[in-house]
């Protein structure tokens, strides 16, 4: 007989499991109430994976964008904020749709930033001088204490800059080290 333990450990009641890092919210909130930090988010649930072929830049109807759970989890991630009163000094987005609306959603405002576009989507050639101007952005970010900033992007992005993976929704709590190397402070797991 199988028991309760043995289905949680196989992960087939995953509701009844606790929901993984809801620990580090609140070192989030501390970290990010401190300032100086950038809360770069990898845009909300958008079923499907990479965007068309020929999808074009500015028509939301040729990419890949945010169903109804994706709109729903970037509202949330706002009313994380919110009910925090945490309000960022600016919100950048990749200027795909799926971002530019996860930000808005959360926000209610975003600046597109071509710096926080796929690197599917871009020429190979940007890919390098988008990420140094990424980590130039996150220096001048992390020398401001008292304010962060979001930034809300792609897997491939936040892999780029940090070197490790994201889950849509997720939050990563960054800064620049003395090095100019990126460090991860704290997670916002999705809600």
């Amino acid at each position: 007989m199988t028991s309760r333990r043995d289905i949680l450990a196989a992960g087939l009641m995953l509701p009844l499991a606790p929901r993984p890092g809801r620990a580090g919210e609140a070192d989030a909130e501390t970290v990010i109430r401190a300032g100086g930090v950038v809360a770069a988010f990898r845009h909300a649930l958008a079923p499907g994976t990479f965007d068309p072929p020929g999808f074009t830049l500015g028509d939301c109807r040729s990419q890949r964008n945010l169903d109804d759970e994706g709109r729903a989890q970037a509202r949330r991630i706002g009313a994380w904020f919110q009910s925090r009163a945490l309000q960022p000094a600016a919100v950048r987005s990749s200027p795909w749709c799926r971002c530019l609306d996860t930000a808005t959603l959360a926000f209610g405002r975003a600046e597109p930033w071509a710096a926080l576009g796929s690197p599917r989507g871009n020429p190979e050639a940007s890919r390098g001088p988008h990420l140094q101007q990424l980590r130039q952005a996150l220096v001048a970010a992390t020398s401001q204490r008292g304010r962060f900033e979001v930034w809300v992007t792609h897997m491939f992005v936040l892999s780029d800059l940090t070197g490790g993976g994201s889950s849509s929704g997720e939050g990563l709590v960054l800064r620049a080290g003395a090095d100019g190397k990126v460090e991860v402070l704290a997670r916002l797991p999705p809600v």
